[in-house]
Formats: structure tokens, C-alpha cells, sequence
């Protein structure tokens, strides 16, 4: 018998099966210790929604942190719902923040929600990082549940 070993995948998947754990564990640690600037170090009071992103981020750090310690294989499927959570949250907030939709003095609390303590460029806001880091996780998450089955599918 002529036996043909299995062909292995090449471009993306390995990369993203072997990496993409850490890459979603950077984004979700950058984001965290940059809300967490914003609000010890300038001293910028978080807004009503920007306190339900970071109930979204801050648990990813350490979903990602314990996956990678475990090399398990499943980890995307605990964090996109969350990510995916968040980026709705973050996308409403950015929208609601440049009045694409509803009233933005609408959030309840100390600080509305439309406050802008940061504007570089005229659109990079606070909201708008967190958009960036929920759809950075949300895609490396994707792409890695992608690239975990290419990988299982050739062993």
C-alpha cells in the first residue's frame, strides 16, 4: 500500500490555531489597562455604557489568559458571545454618541453618554476604541475557530 501523508494547511490557520489566543489576550489587556487609564489616571468618569463595555472586556482578559494557560481549543466559542456583546454595546454607544440615532444626552447617570473626552481626527473617541478592540476580538476569535477546524480536519 502507497500511503499519502495528509496535506497540511497552509497560510492562515496554523498561525491563527497556534496564535490567535494570544492576539485576542493583547487587544482585550490593551483595552482594559487603556479604560482603566481613562478613568485612575485622567481621571475620566465613565459613562453609563462605557461601565457595560468594560463588564465585556474585563472578563475577556482572563477568559483568553486561562485558555491559553489550557491550549484549549474551544476558547472562541466562550468569548465571541461576549466580544460579540460588546461590540453591539460599543457600536450603539459610538452611533448614539454622534447622533445617528436617538437622543445622545439619553444615558442616565453622572455623565452622559454623549460626553467626548477624547476627539482625535474629529472621530477617534473613547467609544470608538472600544468598537476597534470588540471587533479586533471578535474577528481574531472567528478566525481562530476557523483555523482550529482546518487544523483538526488534517489530523
Amino acid at each position: 500500500m502507497n500511503e499519502q501523508p495528509a496535506a497540511s494547511p497552509s497560510g492562515l490557520a496554523p498561525l491563527f490555531s497556534q496564535y490567535g489566543s494570544y492576539l485576542a489576550f493583547m487587544v482585550a489587556t490593551v483595552a482594559t489597562l487603556g479604560s482603566l487609564y481613562f478613568s485612575e489616571i485622567r481621571n475620566f468618569i465613565p459613562c453609563e455604557l462605557c461601565w457595560y463595555q468594560r463588564i465585556a472586556m474585563y472578563p475577556l482578559v482572563l477568559m483568553s489568559l486561562v485558555g491559553i494557560i489550557k491550549k484549549d481549543e474551544y476558547l472562541p466559542l466562550y468569548v465571541l458571545p461576549l466580544s460579540s456583546i460588546g461590540l453591539l454595546m460599543s457600536t450603539y454607544h459610538y452611533g448614539l454618541q454622534w447622533g445617528v440615532w436617538g437622543d445622545p444626552t439619553a444615558c442616565t447617570g453622572g455623565v452622559a453618554c454623549s460626553a467626548r473626552y477624547i476627539n482625535v481626527a474629529g472621530f477617534i473617541t473613547i467609544p470608538f476604541l472600544a468598537l476597534i478592540a470588540f471587533t479586533l476580538i471578535t474577528i481574531i476569535m472567528g478566525v481562530t475557530y476557523w483555523a482550529n477546524k482546518q487544523m483538526d480536519a488534517v489530523s
